[in-house]
């Protein structure tokens, strides 16, 4: 299982692929696959089978789910794609920091 940086309904910004520059909020997190699905980003046809709520079937557009590295969390704070570190606190729980401003994230 890898460890990602990015958490579900964090701000990010795809650093590469088709998507390249685009800023959104993440959906879910798949950790097991090291894979994220990103609002409006790494759009895929998939065509859906008549059932009785869709009789017609037809293609939809949906996200599918791309991979962290291509991902780059935005700093609330500094509003800029930044780096993620690990801070420790006195009670001993993990934090999120910003590289660039040095800001807690979560």
């Amino acid at each position: 299982m890898a460890k990602v940086h990015i958490r579900k309904d964090d701000e990010v910004v795809v650093i590469a692929g088709n998507d390249k520059g685009k800023k959104a909020k993440v959906k879910y997190v798949i950790p097991e696959t090291g894979r994220a699905v990103v609002e409006g980003t790494n759009m895929v046809k998939k065509a859906l089978r008549p059932t009785q709520q869709n009789p017609k079937g037809g293609i939809s557009d949906r996200e599918a789910p791309i991979d962290v590295s291509n991902l780059m969390l935005v700093c609330p704070k500094c509003d800029k794609p930044t780096r993620v570190g690990m801070q420790v606190l006195e009670d001993g729980s993990r934090v999120r920091v910003c590289k660039k401003c040095g800001a807690q994230i979560d």
